[in-house]
């Protein structure tokens, strides 16, 4: 088995910047962030904070000379993903493991179109109620991260060695016999929490106690559902069961990363959500009009 001795993160977003922080605890010399332009100067300079703890993390830039890297965390937005898959590439090497924690069902797809899927690990993070505001996160529940190859009944050797690594950091995880299915499961939470705490600008508070919140949520929720069926995953009522023991257990003021955005002014991943939800109605012949309805709702508040 692999050991994991060497990790670079790219994106330092909510959830770049609490993986960086929870690996760096675990060792200070075993991950660097990547950056260019701006980014890499401010990273430098200023760092960012966890909890209120500072970190000043090395950094990186994208035309440094070649340093492969054992594992490669990928945490940028959607939008930033092409920029990422350039940027990251004096960063890999021959064993060099690819992991996004990105929202979506297609960052990896695009990750192993560019490096080969044989680099590619699926993940996605679920649970964490974080909040932030510029280099500054705060959360009090970190959630769980599901991982692993398209198919789990087996461990592989890689999967083993990112799960060393993430007991020796703490950082809790599961790895699920099907992950192509969390997947969906996940891009389905995302579609509905996010976008309608977006539309509503309401906190996790709203949707724990308002059954018209709910509602909103779980029809978005319901059209990808049934466009899963149609691409052989299957998702049922039983998984948005299991979404409301999560949301259950997130901080009452916590907000969605959607939300986070649409009350910074920054771009939104809409596109990625209700916008793939849109395409993949259409390919596979299933009405969306709740997603139609809160893709041009989101839109119009980006251009506000």
């Amino acid at each position: 088995m692999t050991f994991i001795k060497r990790i670079s993160l790219i994106g330092t977003g909510a959830m770049g910047m609490f993986y960086a922080g929870k690996l760096f605890d675990m060792d200070p010399h075993c991950i660097s962030l990547i950056a260019g332009g701006d980014r890499h100067e401010r990273l430098k300079k200023q760092g960012f904070f966890v909890n209120d703890q500072h970190y000043l993390l090395p950094v990186v830039r994208p035309d440094d000379p070649p340093a492969p890297s054992d594992l490669i965390v990928v945490a940028v937005k959607h939008h930033h993903l092409p920029q990422a898959i350039q940027d990251i590439q004096n960063s890999i090497g021959p064993d060099t493991i690819l992991l996004s924690v990105m929202n979506g069902i297609d960052s990896e797809a695009q990750l192993g179109a560019a490096y080969g899927m044989e680099k590619v690990l699926y993940a996605v993070a679920v649970g964490i109620d974080a909040l932030r505001e510029d280099n500054r996160l705060i959360y009090t529940t970190q959630g769980r991260l599901f991982f692993g190859e398209a198919e789990n009944e087996g461990v592989s050797d890689r999967v083993k060695a990112i799960q060393a690594l993430l007991d020796r950091a703490g950082i809790a995880y599961e790895t699920p016999p099907d992950m192509i299915r969390v997947l969906w499961w996940k891009f389905m939470i995302n579609v509905g929490i996010n976008q309608a705490s977006a539309v509503l600008r309401a906190p996790y508070a709203v949707f724990q106690s308002s059954r018209q919140a709910r509602d909103l949520m779980e029809s978005a929720m319901r059209e990808v559902m049934a466009i899963a069926q149609k691409a052989q995953v299957n998702l049922t009522e039983k998984d948005i069961e299991n979404w409301y023991a999560v949301l259950s257990g997130l901080s009452p003021d916590g907000k969605t990363s959607m939300l986070q955005d649409v009350e910074a002014g920054r771009k939104t991943e809409v596109d990625m959500l209700a916008g793939r939800v849109l395409e993949l109605g259409k390919a596979y012949h299933i009405p969306t009009p709740v997603n139609e309805d809160i893709f041009r709702n989101i839109k119009a508040m980006e251009r506000e």
